[in-house]
């Protein structure tokens, strides 16, 4: 019986050295300092973490994707408001202002009670633990995912789709998913899953494969397309960052042919490209 009782006290130590080891339940964070924070997992533990100096891009900084803006902007209003929104997937052209709209959006409506938390595709296995977490504060919380794209049998993607419709535990009402992505049904298409298409009365049935991966996006309540501008759109976004630098209105107008060799050396028309440029000119002046 004392070897029993001392067998129990060993297996008691060692537990209590194994859960001051394993990691816990993350804490809540100081909500008051930031309106943005990220979630990390470091050595097992994970937690959100404040950003301290987030993105301080406005909505009017973005040009030439109004209709863009409108959409989404009218889903965040509603979500903010307490009535029905939509998870939103952003995709389309690189350098377009996808992500750059949903840092606007936080700037937008910051002091309504928004909220962002930025999840890196690697720890989308956790959405359940974040939503847990910020499920019963005031604040409404956009968890955003950048640059989302999944390869075949990924957790992360199993997780996501979890969180979006598929669970068993319904999301609380102050949560939603905005993720950007260059791929239109986050994962990658190849051209033998065309062969397995089916022909039946008339119409043509998707394969499995392609199935599954549209059933990803199909989560998504809101789709919103980006395009690659045009070369008046992109000298339109060159000539507003110039004068957000305080470039004067002649010098603007005479930059137009060193933008399009800019967008031309870079291959690219973007709004990314735009500002990288603008900021270069107006160094140049600056110096």
């Amino acid at each position: 019986m004392t070897e029993l009782a001392d067998l129990l006290s060993r297996a008691e130590r060692v537990l209590e050295r194994l859960e001051a080891v394993l990691p816990g339940p993350a804490t809540q964070p100081d909500w008051s300092s930031a309106v943005a924070f990220r979630w990390q997992r470091r050595h097992g533990r994970a937690e959100l973490k404040p950003v301290r100096m987030p993105h301080c891009i406005r909505l009017a900084d973005l040009q030439d994707v109004d209709a863009q803006k409108t959409r989404i902007e009218r889903n965040t209003r509603q979500f903010l408001a307490g009535r029905h929104a939509n998870n939103v997937l952003l995709t389309g052209a690189r350098g377009t202002g996808k992500s750059s709209l949903i840092k606007a959006l936080l700037n937008e409506f910051a002091d309504q009670g928004l909220r962002v938390i930025e999840v890196d595709k690697s720890d989308l296995v956790d959405l359940p633990e974040i939503v847990d977490l910020v499920g019963s504060r005031p604040e409404h919380f956009i968890l955003f995912c950048d640059d989302l794209s999944f390869e075949e049998g990924e957790d992360a993607y199993k997780a996501l789709k979890s969180v979006l419709d598929g669970s068993v535990s319904a999301v609380s009402d102050n949560v939603l998913v905005y993720a950007t992505s260059n791929r239109r049904h986050l994962m990658p298409e190849y051209h033998d899953e065309n062969l397995q298409a089916r022909h039946v009365d008339g119409e043509i049935h998707p394969g499995e494969a392609t199935e599954e991966k549209i059933s990803l996006s199909e989560r998504f309540g809101l789709w919103i397309s980006f395009y690659p501008f045009s070369q008046d759109e992109y000298l339109d976004i060159v000539a507003h960052w110039l004068a957000q630098f305080g470039v004067p209105k002649r010098r603007i107008a005479a930059a137009r042919q060193d933008a399009l060799q800019w967008a031309l050396m870079r291959g690219s028309r973007s709004g990314r490209v735009a500002w990288q440029f603008a900021r270069d000119f107006a160094g140049q002046i600056e110096g």
